[in-house]
């Protein structure tokens, strides 16, 4: 049976390999990833590269609860990410490791935006997240790996620092009009 600090010794040899890289080489990756809605039940997909994930609400939503939300999809993207993290840094350094979960939490209000609450926000709030190790590494050394995985991780670092985000809307008409939203 394979374990967990056997991935972490092939981990390493990949990490090696990319960080060996010449930078002057090495171009900027676009990360692409496109979102459609259609039909009857108003499931979202997420199509990124040859993958595909679907994504739903909850029954008082007027979903069909056929996948995560997408701020639940959000907490699993950073879980993902952090987890992943932890274990290029950790092959990177040594540290054995024979288990990693990441447990996150966050609160999200529905009432954002209605009246008498404007002032709540509309995205997830009180972000947390425990990570689970199992590792013979003592105490000052996980602490280490913390520090360099929480400065490391993309998806932490996109959600704790603000950024520009652009957007555009093109429309294609339909055959059918429909009368234009309130102000």
């Amino acid at each position: 049976m394979s374990t967990l600090r056997e991935y972490l010794a092939q981990k390493k040899l990949a990490v090696l390999a990319r960080e060996a890289r010449d930078p002057a080489t090495v171009e900027p990756k676009q990360l692409r990833a496109r979102a459609d809605a259609a039909g009857r039940s108003g499931i979202r997909r997420i199509r990124i590269r040859d993958f595909q994930i679907l994504t739903d609400s909850e029954a008082d939503y007027a979903g069909y609860d056929l996948g995560p939300a997408s701020p639940e999809l959000q907490l699993g993207v950073l879980g993902t990410c952090l987890t992943h993290v932890f274990l290029i840094h950790a092959s990177k350094h040594d540290v054995p490791l024979d288990s990693i979960e990441v447990d996150i939490s966050g609160h999200i209000d529905p009432r954002a935006g209605k009246p008498g609450f404007e002032d709540v926000p509309v995205n997830p709030q009180n972000i947390r997240y425990t990570v689970h190790l199992t590792s013979p590494a003592d105490r000052a050394t996980i602490d280490r790996l913390h520090d360099i995985v929480e400065r490391a991780c993309p998806i932490l670092n996109l959600l704790q620092n603000p950024q520009v985000i652009e957007g555009t809307v093109e429309l294609t008409a339909s055959a059918a009009p429909t009368p234009a939203l309130a102000a």
